[in-house]
């Protein structure tokens, strides 16, 4: 109740006001049944965006436990039914994963970003392979989702977010039937990984980085710390492998949905 209450009567109808969200591929989103939807993180914003234009169906999302750190907000995510995961792992993280494969067993929508956190320059990030040890286990399919126009509104490193267009698409569902039998391979967590992640690119147009979110944060946040340098020793981030994404293809959703 405290959700549809939220999403249609009190804060949904701000945030289509705010962000106009406009959802393409939402038919391909199965009435019922077991599915993740797995999204590219870009802004704050997306964990409000996401679930808004979900018609048919309540997701149950995987959040970081830092929302959950505080009355003010931890009331709100444990009412909206998000689940809190932890980064640096450990029994805690697993937990969070047994409830994701629960909840899809169960026959529910589950929603997760794999690339573990907001993107610090609006790139597309390797992905962690949490995601594809969930479908694995749990046997569901996995639709790319692509959020788009967020980081621009609300970037990681910005206080208060500003008004805009969005959009969500919903790519076709993945299947991995042919890896049900090895859920713990850790070749196989990785290459189901990085397929989704590939969908996720073609589906968004982000440059691709071979690199976690978290380690580029890191770098930044140090060389933040370290101060200004002098000029003959500029601050350098290490700069990963890139894949630029080739022109999006509408054909890989479909018609718009509002």
């Amino acid at each position: 109740m405290f959700w549809w209450l939220m999403k249609y009567v009190f804060l949904g109808p701000l945030l289509r006001l705010l962000y106009r969200p406009k959802a393409i591929g939402l038919e391909n989103i199965p009435d019922d049944g077991p599915v993740i939807l797995a999204a590219n993180h870009q802004s704050f914003l997306d964990d409000f965006l996401l679930p808004l234009v979900l018609r048919k169906r309540k997701a149950t999302i995987l959040a970081k436990a830092d929302y959950f750190e505080h009355w003010y907000t931890r009331w709100f995510f444990k009412g909206a039914g998000c689940v809190p995961v932890r980064r640096e792992g450990g029994s805690a993280g697993v937990a969070a994963l047994r409830t994701a494969i629960d909840a899809l067993k169960e026959g529910n929508l589950v929603a997760l970003f794999p690339e573990g956190t907001r993107s610090p320059d609006g790139r597309l990030f390797r992905g962690k392979t949490g995601v594809a040890r969930i479908a694995l286990e749990a046997q569901a399919p996995v639709i790319p989702v692509a959020i788009v126009g967020t980081f621009e509104l609300w970037p990681y490193n910005r206080k208060l977010p500003k008004p805009g267009s969005t959009e969500i698409r919903f790519g076709k569902p993945l299947t991995f039937e042919r890896h049900f039998e090895t859920p713990a391979d850790r070749f196989v967590l990785r290459s189901v990984t990085d397929e989704i992640m590939y969908e996720i690119m073609m589906l968004s147009g982000q440059e691709y980085v071979d690199e976690y979110a978290t380690k580029v944060k890191d770098q930044i946040d140090r060389a933040k710390k370290d101060g200004p340098k002098p000029e003959d020793a500029p601050v350098v981030i290490e700069e990963p492998a890139v894949i630029e994404a080739p022109e999006v293809s509408q054909a890989r959703t479909s018609s718009p949905d509002a």
